[in-house]
């Protein structure tokens, strides 16, 4: 069972466009709304590869029948009721694939609420991972993962997708795995990383810091792992991308069905294949088209540049 948590889950709106101008109205040529938020992303993934999964989310009240109806029971959910509206992320896509997203703030949160998202996320029987995704809304403590960990001690795995001071809080804490790509890497550790080896040697400094893992989205240039054993780098080329979003969400949920350890990162780098060459937030079924442009480097060549 691999227990997903969204403090602050979306309804992900995709708007199609030929080109983004500033100022101008732009007709759109297609738009689709979906019931998001990067751990409900994780779990749809995962139910959709038949592993056993629950989403811990808060659902406000004010659009919790539109976001219900989006979500379309594609993965079991423990929702925990509050106050508010859940916000709408909005991702411009133009004709040459470039990507530009708004993101709205979110329902502020009460003490309570925290609290009952916490409880909730470590309350689900055989639990083997819980995994912490996505920004934190108004009102949630920058260290709710760095809670969610302590909560959880003894218990599941802990795993965190998420950035800047919430991720950093999530490090010092002490998780089984952290999943920064490489911009929220940079962030961590303060420097720009060009290299495969500066990334793995970036992620080292944070398993220094007190996690036991690092899972490194890399774009273009696919996933690096690093734990106390080594570095494994694992890539594929392909020619069909139709929608990045997510792909970072079926890496993470991929990496986990497999087992979450080096062996792993095959497995995830496929799932984001699948992703990508999906139109919308959901991922589509992984296939072996999705496997077999997979390349695993168990040696990593520390000069090789990474694309932006």
């Amino acid at each position: 069972m691999i227990v997903t948590v969204t403090p602050n889950p979306s309804i992900d709106r995709t708007i199609r466009i030929d080109r983004l101008e500033r100022g101008a109205l732009i007709r759109a040529t297609r738009s689709t709304a979906e019931a998001a938020g990067k751990g409900v992303n994780v779990s749809c993934a995962l139910a959709a590869q038949g592993v056993p999964t629950v989403a811990v989310l808060p659902l406000a009240e004010d659009s919790a029948a539109t976001y219900l109806r989006l979500l379309a029971n594609a993965t079991p959910i423990a929702p925990v009721p509050i106050a508010g509206s859940i916000r709408t992320n909005v991702s411009v896509v133009e004709a040459d694939g470039t990507l530009t997203k708004l993101n709205e703030p979110g329902p502020e949160l009460a003490s309570g609420d925290v609290d009952a998202i916490l409880a909730a996320a470590t309350g689900v029987p055989g639990a083997g991972w819980v995994v912490g995704c996505g920004s934190l809304p108004p009102g949630a403590p920058v260290d709710f993962y760095a809670k969610l960990a302590t909560r959880a001690s003894g218990g599941p795995r802990v795993a965190i997708d998420t950035s800047s001071e919430a991720l950093g809080a999530a490090v010092c804490a002490g998780v089984a795995l952290i999943k920064p790509n490489l911009a929220e890497l940079e962030a961590l550790v303060a420097r720009p990383l060009t290299t495969l080896g500066d990334a793995a040697a970036a992620a080292r400094e944070l398993i220094a810091r007190g996690c036991h893992a690092v899972l490194v989205s890399l774009g273009p240039d696919g996933a690096l792992f690093v734990d106390g054993n080594g570095a494994t780098h694992a890539e594929a080329r392909i020619d069909d991308v139709a929608n990045t979003v997510g792909a970072g969400d079926a890496l993470l949920a991929g990496f986990l069905a497999a087992g979450g350890d080096a062996t792993a990162i095959a497995e995830a780098v496929a799932w984001s294949i699948a992703a990508v060459r999906s139109p919308g937030t959901r991922m589509r079924t992984v296939t072996a088209a999705d496997r077999a442009p997979v390349i695993v480097h168990e040696r990593i060549d520390p000069s090789r540049r990474l694309r932006p």
